[in-house]
């Protein structure tokens, strides 16, 4: 028997995109390449980090469409005279995309030493009580 999805119980309002946004996450999983860290600092700071050794500023993209952060990569095929005894170091085209948190704001990015890292902080908003009014019909 299927197991009830999280989202289809009555008392959740308003989490139906969310269940999707998991699906599409899990999906985008992708080959790994390039590695990266995600580092949570003072508590409410974070930075994901891209080891993207060979690339430059130029090569890189990286862009927030409402939560959905993407990062790619273009590597030309540079001199194709070279002779390589042994080419470990990867140069191919990536795409890397995070879902972040509507509260989560990103702070920068920079490129030093091979490794790309994106900054967020958490934007946090004060818990209130709401008071609502109810109307005659």
């Amino acid at each position: 028997m299927p197991r009830p999805s999280f989202v289809s119980y009555p008392n959740m309002l308003g989490f139906e995109r969310l269940e999707g946004l998991i699906e599409r996450c899990v999906k985008s999983g992708g080959d790994g390449f390039p590695p990266f860290n995600i580092e949570v600092r003072n508590g409410s700071e974070y930075r994901i980090s891209l080891a993207v050794a060979g690339y430059c500023e130029e090569d890189l993209s990286v862009t927030l469409e409402g939560t959905e952060l993407t990062i790619q990569g273009r590597k030309s095929d540079g001199d194709t005279s070279q002779d390589f005894l042994h080419r470990g170091i990867a140069g191919r085209q990536f795409r890397k995309q995070f879902l972040l948190a509507p509260q989560l704001e990103i702070r920068g990015a920079s490129l030093a030493n091979g490794l790309l890292d994106i900054d967020f902080i958490w934007r946090r908003e004060e818990p209130g009580i709401q008071k609502i009014s109810i109307n005659k019909k």
